[in-house]
């Protein structure tokens, strides 16, 4: 270990721009999980998600494209587009005080975006579902088919 430590700065010296980098990353790392970790949105599992659907039925929003909610959704998840997505909404407000999961395809984008603005509407709970439907459908959980 010592041997190791006393190289440390010869390799440095050697290779800055490998050590640049490392920093770099590792900075972006750290940022990253400290963003998460007072992130006031929380991401869910699907084992996650059912828990929450047994313990406290929340209010599933599916933010998939039209086609893609009816090949196969999450059973109870109401569907709207993200060009429709308004979190002031009369039936939406409504829910202020209930869990509010959102989801989308494939966990890469609207989901996580529709929780930062239902956060910022005045939402406590607001989940989304990592890996959206398609980590609910590879999990082997049961999913529901049409705009029912």
């Amino acid at each position: 270990m010592q041997d190791f430590l006393h190289k440390l700065p010869q390799f440095i010296g050697n290779h800055v721009a490998l050590a640049a980098l490392f920093a770099i990353l590792l900075v972006a790392v750290i940022v990253v999980q400290i963003g998460l970790l007072f992130s006031k949105t929380k991401e869910l599992t699907p084992a996650g998600l059912t828990q929450l659907i047994n313990r406290d039925s929340p209010l599933l929003i599916d933010l998939s494209a039209i086609a893609d909610y009816e090949k196969m959704h999450v059973p109870g998840a109401r569907h709207v587009l993200m060009s429709q997505f308004d979190p002031e909404n009369k039936e939406l407000t409504k829910a202020k005080e209930l869990p509010v999961v959102v989801m989308d395809k494939d966990g890469n984008g609207n989901s996580t975006k529709a929780a930062q603005r239902l956060v910022k509407a005045g939402f406590q709970k607001v989940y989304f579902l990592g890996g959206g439907v398609l980590a609910w459908h590879q999990a082997q959980l049961p999913v529901a088919k049409g705009n029912k």
